[in-house]
């Protein structure tokens, strides 16, 4: 059997992280990369891994598409799916399956229902499957809360809460969430739209209310609150100074008739010592399941990536979300012998 082949689109921090793993991971083979800051230089050489590995990164995606067969495109460019969307309409009009990072992509129909309408159709039409995933969304905030709901024959309420120490985290995320502004650099930032929190939330709970059947009337997220230190702190990307912001808070929440029923809880910052992920089930029976420590943000999402690639490639043609695939679960050693191709 041939090796999967793939085209990895975005080689910022987690590209980079995803193309590493690309580069040796069993029954793959990488024959495209691109990236806007691509030069035409050896994939091996971008990534400084200390060996060639035959494939050029380039900063033209069209020429890439229109040069390059393979199976499936992995994306890893932004969270928002305005701006993914062309790209992705690109993939799928050279017959590439595509799994991407994009948060937005995870569950877009609550946002963008003509656009996700125009990537299922498009999708369908060349025969490819198009999936968004990641840890969050795509696993913590609610596939994993849908998989624990399966014995309970009532839901009251769903509260998820990660708490996620993010000193050690890429240095783009730590920026994202502010780490080391002042409390008014943060609120200015967050306002003009120029650092963004955590993106994701609402999908989450628009995937959950569809999945449990928890239908909710309005889906609210609340603006990003600052988290301040109190003290002087250390990250891998900077010095937080007591004062300072260390990270922040976000939450998201669906209403029914006026009441909350699902409630997303994401706090992030540099002083957790004691970071986790729960999930509370308020029903029958009831269920309450806690991740001591919490699943690191950014290699948990390497692995839901390249773990999803063969129930992409197995899947009916379309887009696709978590909910509509077989159980997530690692695939281990060779990833040809998990398809039915």
């Amino acid at each position: 059997m041939n090796d999967i082949e793939v085209i990895l689109i975005g080689l910022g921090a987690l590209g980079q992280q995803l193309a590493r793993f690309a580069v040796q991971k069993e029954g793959m083979r990488v024959v495209g990369a691109a990236d806007l800051l691509g030069k035409g230089e050896d994939l091996g050489e971008f990534l400084d891994l200390g060996r060639r590995v035959g494939v050029a990164v380039t900063k033209d995606l069209d020429e890439l598409l229109s040069a390059t067969e393979a199976d499936l495109a992995i994306q890893a460019t932004s969270s928002y799916l305005k701006d993914t969307y062309p790209q992705i309409m690109k993939c799928i009009e050279a017959g590439l399956n595509v799994i991407s990072t994009c948060e937005e992509l995870s569950f877009p129909y609550y946002k963008y229902p003509e656009l996700s309408d125009r990537i299922d159709a498009a999708a369908k039409e060349h025969g490819v499957t198009v999936l968004g995933t990641g840890i969050n969304p795509g696993y913590l905030m609610d596939t994993l809360p849908i998989v624990l709901s399966a014995p309970c024959t009532s839901i009251r309420r769903i509260r998820i809460t990660r708490m996620m120490y993010s000193g050690n985290r890429r240095s783009s995320f730590q920026k994202k969430i502010g780490t080391g502004l002042s409390r008014e650099e943060f609120e200015k930032l967050i306002a003009e739209k120029k650092i963004t929190g955590h993106v994701g939330l609402v999908e989450s709970v628009a995937m959950l209310s569809a999945a449990t059947g928890l239908e909710v009337d309005e889906i609210k997220e609340v603006p990003p609150e600052a988290v301040i230190s109190e003290v002087n702190v250390k990250t891998t990307f900077t010095e937080v100074k007591a004062g300072q912001v260390a990270g922040l808070r976000s939450v998201a929440v669906g209403t029914k008739n006026g009441k909350n029923v699902i409630t997303l809880e994401f706090v992030s910052h540099a002083n957790i010592k004691r970071p986790y992920d729960e999930v509370e089930i308020d029903g029958e029976p009831p269920i309450k399941e806690r991740v001591q420590g919490g699943v690191h943000g950014d290699l948990g999402t390497v692995g839901m990536i390249f773990n999803a690639i063969p129930r992409v490639l197995n899947a009916s043609p379309g887009l696709v979300t978590m909910m509509d695939l077989p159980l997530p679960s690692a695939s281990l050693g060779d990833l040809r012998k998990y398809l039915n191709w």
